[in-house]
């Protein structure tokens, strides 16, 4: 895959300025008191090109960089692996390529998308592509349609899977084990079954 042009990731730095400046802002004001001009003009930029990266204020929490990168990792797992294996080795590819103070950026949002019902909404919203992102991949591997009804319903299998193992992180976090090595954990016990429960 080749890296991104000088305008997209200008465009990439714009965005993710802009998330930066409205979690300050929610932090030191509140989600409901801030406005989408207010995070604009911290971020140096007009509404109008606010709403050109993120269609709504929720879209702002519940957007990130992160597909990307689990996409690229599906997409550069080792051949021969089985739909759960590729799974579990991009999910730890993927947090293994994170930049330093990434994870604390990831707390954030996610406690925050937790605390305001507006957000949990949009979160679950959200959950529909990343059944896509994750599905698509694992079938096209296997010689299926990117649409096959069995890789969407493991892909939601996992994804039920992985969001406990976030939601349990974002509870204890920084202490006890990180997200990727907890949701490696809930993939090995689907892919292990609950034969025995």
């Amino acid at each position: 895959m080749n890296a991104p042009g000088l305008r997209e990731r200008k465009k990439q730095k714009t965005r993710w300025s802009i998330q930066e400046h409205a979690l300050r802002l929610f932090a030191e004001q509140g989600y409901e008191a801030t406005t989408v001009e207010q995070i604009a003009a911290a971020a140096e930029v007009s509404p109008s090109t606010f709403f050109r990266y993120f269609p709504s204020k929720e879209d702002v929490v519940v957007q990130d960089e992160y597909d990307p990168v689990l996409a690229a990792a599906l997409a550069a797992a080792p051949p021969g692996l089985g739909a759960l294996a590729t799974l579990r080795h991009a999910v730890l590819a993927g947090f293994q390529s994170f930049p330093p103070g990434a994870l604390e950026k990831v707390v954030e949002r996610g406690r925050l998308a937790l605390s305001v019902p507006a957000l949990r909404a949009r979160t679950v919203d959200n959950m529909a592509t990343t059944v896509d992102l994750i599905a698509a991949p694992l079938a096209r591997r296997a010689g299926r349609p990117p649409d096959d009804p069995a890789y969407r319903v493991l892909a939601g299998a996992c994804l039920g899977a992985m969001t406990v193992a976030i939601f349990e992180w974002l509870g204890e976090a920084p202490k006890g084990a990180g997200p990727g090595e907890r949701i490696d954990a809930a993939l090995a016990a689907v892919e292990a079954g609950f034969s025995g429960m």
